[in-house]
């Protein structure tokens, strides 16, 4: 069998085996349908040592259509996603290289881009509560912060999804994995006024501004937010509040785990919160622990 063959097979073993996403194995085909740009359609026995230095250097050279150079962990998505392929043919026994000699590079970190909760307070403050469109945007941003939510993760919500009363979920995330989710008071108000002014009876918990009327007997799901609306949304109210910051639905996210952790929650319950699978991958938060400590340590120590 050739690479295009067994990539095909990994993808869809991504999805029914590994419970990933779509959007994961979309990723990973690009990724992957690189290595064949780059090699051909050859058989799995021959990606050796030697076209994996080479694969590296090409990608270190490749240039899309505009110019672009691919950044230093883009690369290294590439090499994860090969890596996750090699894994993949030698648990079914099929002769190609280790996936043990398939090094990462080493990428900076990038800083972690957050909001003070006086920033979001600041944007919540700019939006009027005149019309259903105002309700719904304060409702998405307070939310994200008070939740943790990813994007995808809010638009799949359904009304019946959330208990406003007990202000707590189960959310479905990465991996199809359950977590439960808690919202604060001044949330579960904001998503309450949202939905008693609405005057449709649809399922999804957000709409866009489409006046369509949903054809009888669909779920009106032609009408949910995308993803690309909820960034949209996010930036436009946070450039009228006069926040300089670049602000995504992600950057309420990170708000929402440097909150909690400069209140003083531990890492592991912030972890469980973010339904992150990894302690490492929650550890990009510690600039703020690292700082926190630090204040700790001003305040407290003698100065001898």
């Amino acid at each position: 069998m050739y690479l295009s063959d067994l990539i095909a097979e990994f993808l869809e073993s991504l999805e029914v085996e590994k419970g990933r996403s779509v959007n994961t194995a979309r990723n990973y085909d690009l990724y992957l349908s690189r290595l064949i740009e780059f090699a051909g359609d050859i058989s799995p026995k021959q990606i050796t040592s030697e076209l994996l230095r080479k694969y590296r250097l090409w990608l270190n050279r490749y240039e899309n259509e505009r110019r672009t150079k691919l950044s230093a962990a883009t690369q290294a998505y590439h090499l994860i996603a090969l890596r996750g392929f090699l894994t993949y043919l030698a648990k079914r026994n099929i002769n190609s290289l280790d996936p043990a000699l398939v090094e990462l590079p080493k990428t900076i970190k990038k800083q972690v881009t957050f909001l003070h909760y006086d920033e979001v307070q600041e944007i919540l403050d700019a939006i009027p509560t005149d019309t259903e469109t105002d309700l719904r945007d304060r409702a998405i941003i307070e939310l994200l912060f008070s939740s943790g939510l990813r994007v995808a993760e809010l638009i799949n919500l359904n009304r019946d999804h959330i208990n406003l009363d007990r202000r707590e979920f189960i959310v479905r995330g990465k991996g199809q994995k359950d977590r439960p989710v808690f919202i604060s008071k001044a949330a579960a108000a904001c998503v309450s006024d949202y939905i008693d002014a609405r005057k449709d009876q649809l399922p999804a918990l957000f709409l866009n501004n489409s006046r369509n009327s949903p054809a009888v007997g669909t779920s009106g799901d032609f009408r949910r937010l995308s993803p690309r609306s909820i960034q949209r949304i996010i930036e436009q109210r946070a450039r009228v509040a006069g926040i300089t910051k670049h602000v995504t639905p992600h950057t309420l996210r990170h708000s929402f785990a440097t909150d909690l952790l400069m209140n003083g929650a531990d890492l592991r319950s912030v972890q469980s919160m973010l339904g992150h699978s990894d302690i490492s991958t929650t550890q990009i938060y510690t600039h703020v622990t690292d700082q926190h400590l630090r204040e700790v340590h001003e305040k407290f120590h003698s100065d001898s």
